[in-house]
């Protein structure tokens, strides 16, 4: 079997048989499920995660991206802030064009906490060329803790810019909220 190449700062591989989908409160099983057939990634559409901390976001954005490396697809992995700082110094140093292609060539983009830290506008502008680019183009995999009506706060509170950026998004997208206790936290909140 031809493997796809999994590139980035990728957090430990995971699987969908490892998560435990009897854990958060509220999930659409089936919904995870089928997105493991991988369907989005040939129809170049997009899936997003919403979910407070420590409910399995970044577990199941990285276990979709793996199960597209086992199928041949080319994956990158990277968190919103790591785009962002790579892609800024990038600009500063005339190499913008260069580093854009790492994350707009890949079958996938995995891009990890979009909702960190709020993003001034130039930061915006530089992710909203990735989504841009990207759009009917290439999958892209999100996971975020904001549900949108809140995404403003993300991008310089620029309306504009962000509904041009969920326009895009969502146009072609599915979106999976999660709702519950972390699951880091479990063992202290039984206690």
């Amino acid at each position: 079997m031809k493997r796809g190449l999994l590139r980035g700062t990728t957090p430990v591989v995971k699987t969908l048989e490892q998560f435990q989908l009897s854990w958060p409160r509220k999930i659409n099983r089936l919904q995870v499920q089928e997105l493991l057939r991988l369907k989005f990634i040939e129809d170049k559409a997009n899936v997003i995660f919403l979910a407070g901390v420590g409910l399995g976001k970044t577990h199941l954005a990285t276990a979709l991206g793996y199960a597209a490396c086992l199928k041949g697809h080319t994956v990158r992995f990277a968190t919103a802030v790591d785009v962002i700082n790579t892609l800024a110094a990038a600009q500063s140093t005339g190499r913008l064009k260069q580093e854009l292609d790492k994350y707009l060539k890949p079958t996938v983009l995995v891009l990890d906490e979009l909702d960190d830290l709020p993003i001034d506008k130039t930061s915006a502008d530089l992710l909203f060329q990735i989504i841009g680019h990207r759009y009917e183009c290439g999958a892209t995999i999100i996971t975020s803790n904001r549900v949108y009506k809140k995404w403003p706060e993300i991008f310089n509170n620029d309306s504009t810019l962000t509904s041009a950026l969920l326009d895009r998004l969502l146009h072609h997208a599915q979106t999976v909220p999660i709702e519950g206790k972390s699951y880091r936290m479990k063992d202290q909140i039984e206690s």
